[in-house]
């Protein structure tokens, strides 16, 4: 059984990103894990860094918990709705203030290439969308997925990263929806194990 932190990014409590997150956090406890649920939107924390990498900025007891949360867990799984082809401010100024340097990674001297600090975890992304799918990837190229997976996640040492659409959103029917969450609960149930 594995442990596993469930983040969810939507600023709004009550989403079908909370939908999500509560059904992957069900089936996972299923599975026997330790799961805890976090949303970003609960976290008292300033999204901006201040000072860039020039200086460090105290981090709120909130970001030192997650942080210690991170470190704890085997498994990560983000929940955010895709918005102007990545994800909302709020996690991005979580990444920013939380995955910093002697936490998620450290530079290397002379050498362009980080040391990963956050191996041996997996992550699981399930992200809503209003664009379709084959869209987003085609026309797009998936930046929103890709930053997450490669720029973030697997800069820092984390893989594998799985990621899971769900689109469209706006125009999907109640049953639909029932699905993808039957869907999610069982992925949070083969992947707690």
């Amino acid at each position: 059984m594995k442990n596993i932190l469930i983040i969810n990014a939507h600023p709004v409590k009550g989403s079908f990103c909370d939908a999500l997150a509560q059904s992957y956090l069900k089936g996972a406890d299923q599975s026997g894990s330790k799961c805890k649920l976090i949303h970003l939107a609960d976290l008292s924390f300033d999204p901006i860094l201040r000072y860039g990498y020039t200086k460090r900025m105290d981090l709120e007891p909130d970001l030192i918990q997650i942080q210690q949360d991170i470190l704890a867990a085997e498994h990560l799984v983000f929940v955010y709705p895709n918005w102007w082809a990545t994800y909302p401010a709020l996690l991005k100024g979580f990444f920013d203030r939380t995955f910093l340097p002697g936490f998620a990674f450290n530079y290397r001297e002379n050498s362009p290439l980080c040391e990963k600090l956050l191996t041996g975890k997996s992550a699981r992304i399930l992200v809503t969308m209003d664009t379709p799918g084959w869209f987003y990837s085609l026309f797009i190229k998936s930046p929103g997925h890709n930053s997450i997976k490669y720029g973030i996640l697997n800069f820092s040492g984390i893989k594998p990263v799985k990621i899971s659409s769900f689109a469209p959103i706006r125009s999907s029917t109640e049953k639909t929806r029932l699905k993808w969450l039957c869907e999610v609960e069982e992925l949070g149930a083969r992947e707690g194990i």
